[in-house]
């Protein structure tokens, strides 16, 4: 791996553990659903794992197909990271111990609630997008469509992980 694609790597994990929530993107077998979840990074694990409950559809969806996405959007500073990759449910009950937290309150009473489960996503793959924030921007896209040029409105870069 070059410096470039690791400095790039490295900003993604940043910007994902920063954003801290996540539309997960699985396919049901005739549409695409997202719903918001809230996400925790382990760049050592190179996993994003969310708490899930059984009882809910997304565990069949990823048995029959475990390619997901992961939408992250900090749309007040203009942040977002589009992540594709690939998911696992577990009933690692110390995984789930370690993740509970307030988030996890507001769905469960403990960390022993027998419906909860592990997802784990590793990742394939990465796009972000990281600009100055909203007014910087809009000044800069302002003063591109005056001069008839492009405006340069942050960092944007494909990277494998």
């Amino acid at each position: 791996m070059n410096d470039d694609n690791a400095r790039h790597q490295e900003h993604a994990w940043q910007l994902m553990e920063k954003i801290g929530f996540a539309m997960l993107v699985t396919y049901d077998g005739g549409k695409l659903r997202a719903r918001p979840m809230s996400a925790h990074v382990e760049r050592g694990s190179n996993a994003i794992f969310f708490l899930t409950d059984a009882r809910n559809h997304k565990d069949d969806e990823i048995a029959r197909n475990p390619a997901v996405n992961l939408s992250f959007a900090d749309a007040g500073s203009q942040k977002y990271v589009s992540v594709t990759g690939t998911a696992a449910v577990s009933n690692d009950r110390a995984k789930i111990k370690q993740l509970f937290s307030t988030p996890a309150k507001a769905w469960w009473n403990s960390a022993d609630d027998p419906n909860i489960r592990v997802l784990t996503i590793t990742p394939d793959d990465a796009e972000f997008w990281d600009s100055p924030g909203t007014v910087i921007s809009y000044v800069k896209m302002a003063v591109a469509a005056a001069t008839g040029t492009r405006p340069e409105i942050g960092e944007n870069r494909k990277v494998s992980m």
